[in-house]
């Protein structure tokens, strides 16, 4: 998501997609929102510590989307529309904001709501928060879980964003009761689990980003600022207020570390968050992810935030269209390596979508089509894909294992990412190019009678290459068009179905 102070406000180039917005609003049709919901079960954590499961013990697989201005940005036609096209398109949870950061206090909902009377935190206004929980119920009966953060980060901390700074260090209390009561509200809806941080850190005490540390010295905060008194404070009014032991996510700043750097030893943190940002190709997230799975105890770790599909490629402070910007296949590159390397999941996100844009919004930081239109986006579409293969193979014995790779799966945009089943019934590798060469070590897998397949991210086809008895060390090379792919051997006296169709139970 952008701050305040990176926002590309509307520009010549991008006033037509506007105007056309303005004068042919999409077909919401037939639209419900009153429906009873659907009794999802809650997600807790897998005994093993690195993956999601619902309480009923089956797999969840975190296929998120980022619509973080979605209570403070849609109207009750707009938000059900969100709702029907990304349950459609197989997403599990989505990822929202109950105090959103473009004025998501003192700015009235297309609805008419403010979430305070006054700014004042202590004084709810329980129309808005009716809102909020009418949103997770449509959600439920749709069959998707919400991911709510109760405050954006520049409502706390440094160091930039509108505002205003409700919570502080010298008033905890307040943010413990602001959290217990949006808790309480949430009571009975099991579709929910919580995001702290909101692109922040926890602290500013061994953060590396020399441009944050400068903005938030500007603002008169000290280097050795620590905000983590408030995030405890969030976390207990959660806890405090909720009938079940909440399940709780921490969303850090952009390209920064992960949450685990700062948080992984506080009890209140389920999961750990990473943001791997909008500017740079090739983040090495999969290092990232692979650095959280080793740590003691143990605790599940995903990408909450990679490059959005239809960003500029680093915009900030000014942006050269010749740049252009993510697209496609720089998202599918950072979402199946971030997977592959150990993650519970991962979340999807478009530009366009995040901020809602549109004529009545507004846009920010140059986005180039309307929300509506970009829910139907290549990648948008694709992520389906992902979940589908994953699912197809038994599910919690699965583990990153790079040593598949007889060299070290190579950097930047050549990177390739290999997982496999604990007992070496399948392996999965990401290959990100087309005529793109992959050496195999095949020692750890049970047998060397395989059946290869080339998945296609795009379309979701798996196609045979056949059964064979390969030698230890095996080489591949990927179709010529695509451009990525990935490889699935499968044990061939298992009997498993073709990669990314059926489900495999456990």
């Amino acid at each position: 998501m952008e701050s305040p102070t990176r926002r590309g406000f509307l520009k010549a180039g991008t006033a037509a997609f506007l105007a056309a917005s303005a004068t042919a609003s999409p077909a919401f049709a037939n639209v419900q929102t009153s429906e009873k919901p659907a009794r999802l079960p809650r997600i807790r954590v897998h005994n093993d510590g690195h993956l999601l499961e619902t309480e009923d013990g089956k797999p969840f697989f975190w296929l998120g989307d980022t619509a973080w201005q979605l209570i403070a940005s849609t109207t009750r036609e707009e938000c059900s529309h969100y709702l029907q096209t990304r349950a459609r398109q197989g997403y599990s949870i989505f990822q929202t904001v109950v105090l959103a950061e473009m004025d998501g206090i003192r700015k009235e909902t297309p609805l008419g709501m403010r979430p305070f009377e006054n700014d004042d935190p202590r004084r709810p206004v329980d129309a808005y928060f009716d809102r909020v929980v009418e949103i997770v119920r449509e959600a439920g009966s749709r069959g998707l879980y919400v991911a709510l953060v109760p405050v954006w980060g520049d409502k706390l901390t440094a160091p930039w964003g509108a505002g205003p700074k409700i919570f502080r260090n010298d008033n905890l209390a307040d943010a413990e009761a602001y959290t217990r009561y949006l808790a309480n509200r949430m009571r009975g809806e099991p579709n929910v689990v919580w995001i702290l941080g909101g692109d922040r850190p926890p602290q500013l005490t061994g953060i590396q980003d020399k441009g944050m540390l400068e903005r938030a010295a500007r603002q008169g905060w000290p280097a050795d600022t620590d905000w983590k008194p408030i995030w405890r404070a969030l976390a207990r009014g959660l806890k405090d207020g909720s009938e079940t032991e909440p399940l709780i996510l921490y969303h850090p700043s952009g390209g920064s570390e992960s949450s685990s750097v700062f948080l992984h030893k506080e009890t209140w943190l389920s999961v750990n968050g990473i943001q791997s940002g909008h500017s740079a190709h090739d983040a090495d997230i999969w290092n990232q992810i692979a650095r959280d799975y080793t740590l003691t105890p143990a605790k599940p770790t995903l990408d909450l935030e990679p490059n959005y599909e239809d960003h500029p490629f680093s915009p900030w402070p000014s942006w050269d269209p010749a740049t252009g910007y993510f697209r496609d296949h720089d998202v599918r590159k950072q979402v199946y390596r971030s997977v592959f390397a150990g993650g519970c999941g991962v979340t999807y996100g478009h530009h366009a979508i995040w901020q809602f844009a549109d004529a009545r919004n507004g846009i920010i930081n140059h986005a180039d089509m309307d929300w509506v239109t970009a829910l139907e986006r290549p990648t948008g579409r694709q992520m389906i894909f992902l979940r589908q293969l994953i699912e197809s193979r038994p599910y919690f014995t699965r583990i990153p294992d790079p040593s598949l790779l007889v060299d070290d799966g190579g950097q930047g945009i050549l990177h390739m990412q290999a997982t496999r089943d604990r007992d070496g019934s399948f392996a999965m590798i990401y290959i990100p190019m087309h005529d793109q060469e992959v050496r195999l070590n095949l020692a750890k897998l049970r047998t060397r009678h395989l059946r290869a397949w080339w998945y296609d991210t795009r379309t979701g086809f798996a196609k045979p290459i056949g059964v064979e008895t390969y030698s230890e060390q095996a080489n591949f090379k990927t179709p010529p068009y695509g451009p990525d792919w990935v490889l699935v051997l499968d044990d061939a006296d298992v009997g498993y179905g073709v990669p990314g169709i059926g489900l495999v139970k456990g």
